[in-house]
């Protein structure tokens, strides 16, 4: 771990940051340049004195899931991710596969907008970075690990997480699930990461191997989706999915699909952040 070039970097991230960037206005009085230190802590999920070691120094060795918040909240590029984790003593994330970090460019997008609903996934379903909107609307996924990282994987050995989607769209989303993983096993052919999650969930899942034999082929693009909110109720919502060139990440943006939605993903932004259950992403 090198501390000392460790704490230049991040201090020169930070202050290379614009508080716009990340949805904070930036007012008159403001003498910072680029984000403050508790902006960062608040940003990344640590505390501020965490983050004055850091820049000092003096922090104790820094988790690889403390470095992926950071990455995300200061906006680095891969080159930049890569390096930071190298300067905190760390291998960095492959640039193949699932285990990767939202690439800056998808999580910029998410701040753009704002009061609607965004999530970035990998082509395996795992969700590598939401916007406040999208954790009112669906809670925390960004913690799983293990195959529970997958959305594919909750569904389908979880039941009790399906209470997010009415009963009548259970068998519909489930053939979604599975004909996209096709797609992705497909064009990851001999991927040992694929392969293993297939073969778990042809072990442990009945219904899986179900779907499964049926052979069906289809790269998600655009759906409409029930929630049952535990606050709000039920969301009716379109969900546009945008991929990368290389269809390793997936810009996930979901749109009230009537006029009662809109008006209570307003309720749900009045009513604020509290803690919300985890159930299937919306993938």
């Amino acid at each position: 771990m090198q501390r000392d070039e460790l704490a230049d970097f991040l201090r020169r991230r930070r202050e290379a940051i614009r508080p716009a960037e990340v949805g904070i206005a930036d007012g008159p009085r403001r003498r910072t340049s680029g984000l403050r230190r508790e902006e960062v802590a608040m940003l990344a999920g640590v505390s501020v004195d965490y983050v004055v070691r850091l820049e000092q120094g003096r922090s104790s060795h820094p988790s690889t899931q403390l470095l992926g918040a950071l990455a995300r909240t200061l906006r680095l590029s891969d080159d930049e991710r890569d390096h930071l984790f190298h300067l905190a003593g760390h291998q960095p994330p492959p640039a193949d596969g699932v285990a990767r970090l939202a690439r800056a460019g998808l999580v910029r997008m998410l701040d753009l907008l704002g009061d609607t609903p965004a999530l970035v996934l990998s082509d395996l379903g795992e969700i590598l970075a939401q916007n406040r909107a999208a954790l009112l609307l669906t809670g925390d996924h960004t913690d799983f690990t293990g195959d529970r990282r997958y959305a594919v994987y909750r569904w389908f050995t979880d039941p009790a997480l399906r209470a997010v989607n009415p009963p009548e769209e259970h068998e519909q989303y489930a053939r979604r699930l599975v004909a996209d993983l096709r797609a992705t096993a497909g064009r990851r052919s001999g991927d040992p990461t694929v392969t293993a999650l297939i073969e778990r969930l042809q072990s442990e899942s009945a219904d899986f191997r179900r779907l499964w034999a049926e052979h069906e082929v289809a790269v998600r693009r655009s759906d409409r989706k029930t929630f049952l909110h535990p606050w709000v109720g039920r969301l009716r919502m379109d969900c546009e999915t945008l991929v990368t060139p290389d269809q390793g990440q997936q810009l996930l943006v979901l749109t009230p699909a009537d006029t009662e939605t809109r008006e209570r993903l307003d309720l749900l932004r009045v009513l604020g952040t509290q803690e919300l259950p985890t159930g299937p992403t919306p993938q």
